[in-house]
């Protein structure tokens, strides 16, 4: 049976409104029951779901301390007909886009990770711009750029799906990383455990900080996403029967503004919310101030691990948890692109370790000297010329 790697997990956490979706644009409110038996999402694969939470308390194999080069119980495929000895590679990258902090830093993290290995002699991107389409043109384009390797972060699943297989057929080897698409034709899918791991950290957390009866607001970016939709699929399935109940599920687009408005909204409509779930937390810090403005007690809160909302969480002392998609996965394309090329094996699904941030040790990952919206779990730290290129 063919694996689809868009069910297997994957896509770029933080998906701004810069992105293109697979699904029209849409609202739940409370009146849909989102947590009820028959809302359960066409993303929501029971066995891939006991398999991520499941990866959360594997041991990874790999160097310690270097989690872009870890990988959770692999299966390693052979690729020795790709191997070209000698170096002089032309690595070719087709990316979804840069319109959000999280990719940005991501990018980032990839430039300084193709200066150390000097066998690389052209690094050649392209950037989508979050649009379907020019995806699909740039990596067509891509067949006549003499690639060494291919490596693409998809800007939607489905959509992309053709293009991706188009490009294995070239006979060069693809590396899909961050975002899924419905085949296994690459040599190797790079990503964090998933989405369904993301979700469950958060639901879980509510789960054990807010009593039975409370009111949890859910806030999304966009929907057609694959991790994206993963990640609510398992908050979902995780509140039905909590006895918490979901006063609402809305769609920020990522905007601050949008966000902060929503949270009050619901703050005065429903008279209080006792937690706040989020599918990414680009705009934790938002939501955070539409309860001070409200001139209440801030509740327990999902984030993610940027810099504000971690600066804010140990300044404020909140009741927060922040999983992550960690941005190191950056990193990991081109370590693997550099082992198929020394014809290296390398795992068909590369699963890498997905941290998440507690109140005991959000202080060791606030950086005062980083920007507000720099992400903690770069796995950058030790890269030369840091902090420089992440400023």
């Amino acid at each position: 049976m063919t694996k689809k790697w868009g069910l297997a997990v994957v896509a770029g956490a933080l998906a701004l409104a810069g992105c293109s979706s697979d699904l029209p644009e849409g609202k739940t409110s409370a009146t849909d029951s989102p947590n009820s038996d028959t809302s359960k999402s066409k993303f929501f694969d029971q066995a891939e779901y006991n398999r991520q939470l499941a990866f959360r308390n594997a041991t990874p194999q790999g160097p310690d301390g270097k989690p872009w080069e870890q990988m959770l119980e692999p299966e390693l495929v052979d690729t020795a007909k790709f191997a070209k000895p000698g170096g002089n590679y032309t690595i070719c990258f087709s990316n979804a886009a840069v319109n959000n902090p999280w990719r940005q830093v991501g990018y980032k993290t990839m430039q300084q990770e193709v200066k150390l290995h000097s066998e690389i002699t052209t690094f050649t991107v392209l950037d989508a711009e979050g649009k379907d389409d020019k995806q699909i043109s740039d990596i067509q384009s891509l067949a006549g750029k003499k690639c060494s390797a291919i490596i693409i972060s998809p800007n939607t699943t489905a959509t992309l799906t053709p293009a991706v297989e188009q490009a294995c057929q070239t006979g060069v080897p693809v590396i899909v990383f961050d975002r899924g698409v419905n085949t296994s034709c690459p040599v190797t899918f790079v990503h964090p455990i998933g989405g369904f791991a993301f979700g469950a950290d958060g639901a879980e957390f509510l789960k054990e900080k807010v009593k039975p009866g409370g009111k949890i607001l859910a806030l999304r970016i966009l929907p057609g996403v694959d991790v994206l939709e993963q990640r609510w699929a398992a908050a979902n399935e995780i509140f039905a029967g909590s006895g918490l109940k979901v006063a609402g599920v809305e769609f920020t687009d990522g905007d601050a503004a949008k966000t902060k408005s929503i949270v009050s909204d619901y703050i005065q409509r429903e008279g209080r919310i006792d937690g706040v779930w989020m599918d990414a937390g680009a705009t934790a810090v938002a939501a955070v101030e539409a309860f001070q403005d409200a001139g209440v007690d801030v509740p327990a809160i999902v984030g993610e691990d940027q810099q504000d909302f971690l600066r804010l969480w140990a300044d404020e002392g909140l009741t927060a948890i922040a999983p992550t998609y960690p941005t190191y996965q950056w990193r990991t394309p081109i370590i693997a692109a550099l082992k198929i090329l020394k014809g290296e094996q390398v795992p068909q699904e590369w699963v890498l370790p997905q941290p998440r941030i507690t109140g005991d040790n959000v202080k060791d990952y606030v950086k005062q000297d980083m920007p507000p919206l720099h992400y903690a779990m770069c796995g950058c730290e030790e890269m030369p010329g840091y902090p420089g290129p992440w400023k």
